[in-house]
């Protein structure tokens, strides 16, 4: 077995001698732990967005993909935050009521609306941004800025392999 399996096969936290037979085999797997992790940061997350900005997840999504950029389209949001254009109009809806977020017509094409955060949603996505900064400050305490940039280094990998296995997978669905 090499390093790396012996690595992943290890529960959290306990010794080499402690394998995952206590565990579900899926459950020790990498892509399992990351989804938890992900899960757990994703969950705190939104709970404090929710307490700073008053925002619900899709809200929070679009609050921020928008940010301090020039006013996007709808088409290219929906792009950005990987949802339908039909879920953003609704979630958009509320923003813009609530004068989170603008909407004006496009004046070089007008069939197309651009949006933009107004002076609230640009505050609120500046108390998004301070929120997550001191995430991440609380997350990386007492970890080594070397492991830190490793495992930084890491996941950059890991994500272009595991974009290369999803195109590889929607190769083979559309077959």
């Amino acid at each position: 077995m090499t390093e790396i399996e012996t690595a992943m096969e290890q529960a959290p936290g306990q010794g080499a001698e402690a394998g995952v037979a206590e565990l579900a085999p899926i459950t020790g797997m990498l892509s399992s732990r990351l989804i938890v992790l992900a899960n757990l940061l994703k969950r705190g997350a939104l709970l404090r967005y929710k307490r700073l900005a008053g925002l619900s997840s899709v809200e929070f999504g679009l609050v921020a993909s928008l940010g301090r950029r020039p006013p996007m389209s709808v088409a290219r949001l929906a792009e950005a935050v990987g949802m339908d254009k039909g879920q953003i109009s609704r979630a958009l809806a509320g923003l813009v009521a609530r004068k989170i977020v603008a909407k004006e017509v496009n004046a070089r094409d007008t069939r197309e609306v651009l949006v933009s955060l107004t002076k609230a949603g640009l505050s609120a996505h500046d108390r998004i941004v301070e929120g997550a900064l001191e995430r991440q400050r609380d997350l990386l305490t007492g970890i080594d800025p070397a492991e830190v940039a490793g495992l930084l280094g890491a996941i950059d990998v890991l994500t272009g392999k595991a974009a290369a296995m999803l195109e590889a997978e929607r190769q083979i669905e559309n077959k």
